[in-house]
């Protein structure tokens, strides 16, 4: 009796505490089982928050040559080419607003600004922490944030803690902005709808991918429409309780070779 093919035509994984260990680099064992579920005829594609310029050196690092979604589902981006296939941008005039509203309700908050296109700076306002090795412009006045056009805004709060920050935002912008928490310290305003399964939609139709042949990998609330979507949602053991509340398994940490445990056990049965 032959083995049964591997299941999946399309491997979906964000990046940052999933496909990423700590310290920001991908175990060679990681490689290889994605190596092997391409060759067993899969396509891998890094479906992530961070925008184009902080994630094209991590691609050009893996030798990836595929599609990405990046900015949260905003960026279709040909890492092989080195150019966006599609861009969604924030209404700026809808953003000023939303953080009008949140502000109005619990102080000020602390602000930075992903602009779009594939060299589109991220800048940074006063008390704003930018996390450690990412390339971002400081800022002394944020009135230039909204000089150009924008893929989303970060924001912070002295006081509240991430989950309470995104509860209070979505309370009294919810109906003008996406807003969701991409990892610690990492709280996005977006254009209302969109999400990572916008990005990864568009790119699996690209590949001729179903939903349906789709598995995903992820850590943070930010991957719960991208696990809505696909056939099979993997939480990492250090994902977020949110996203462990809807996965279909839970598999080992970044740190632990986590998507390599699954596609390993997914290639020996096929």
């Amino acid at each position: 009796m032959s083995p049964a093919p591997f299941p999946y035509k399309l491997v979906a994984t964000d990046l940052d505490g999933t496909l990423l260990r700590g310290d920001d680099t991908v175990s060679e064992r990681t490689r290889e089982a994605l190596a092997a579920a391409t060759a067993a005829g899969a396509a891998h594609i890094v479906v992530t928050g961070r925008a184009v310029p902080w994630t094209r050196h991590v691609l050009d690092d893996l030798g990836y040559k595929g599609i990405a979604v990046c900015g949260q589902g905003a960026q279709v981006y040909d890492a092989g080419a080195h150019r966006l296939l599609t861009s969604v941008t924030l209404d700026r005039q809808l953003a000023g607003l939303a953080l009008s509203k949140i502000e109005a309700e619990i102080g000020p908050l602390a602000l930075a600004a992903s602009r779009d296109g594939v060299d589109g700076e991220v800048l940074f306002g006063p008390g704003y922490q930018v996390q450690e090795g990412l390339p971002a412009i400081h800022l002394d006045d944020t009135a230039a944030v909204w000089t150009a056009p924008l893929n989303k805004l970060y924001i912070q709060h002295p006081g509240l803690d991430d989950d309470t920050l995104v509860k209070v935002a979505r309370e009294m912008a919810g109906n003008l902005v996406g807003i969701v928490m991409a990892g610690p310290g990492i709280v996005e305003i977006l254009p209302l709808g969109l999400t990572k399964a916008t990005g990864l939609s568009l790119a699996a139709r690209r590949l001729g991918v179903k939903a349906a042949e789709t598995i995903a990998f992820g850590d943070m609330p930010n991957d719960i429409p991208m696990f809505g979507w696909a056939a099979h949602g993997v939480a990492m053991a250090n994902a977020h309780a949110e996203l462990k509340a809807v996965a279909d398994e839970v598999t080992t940490s970044n740190d632990e070779d986590g998507i390599a445990v699954v596609l390993e056990r997914l290639l020996g049965a096929a």
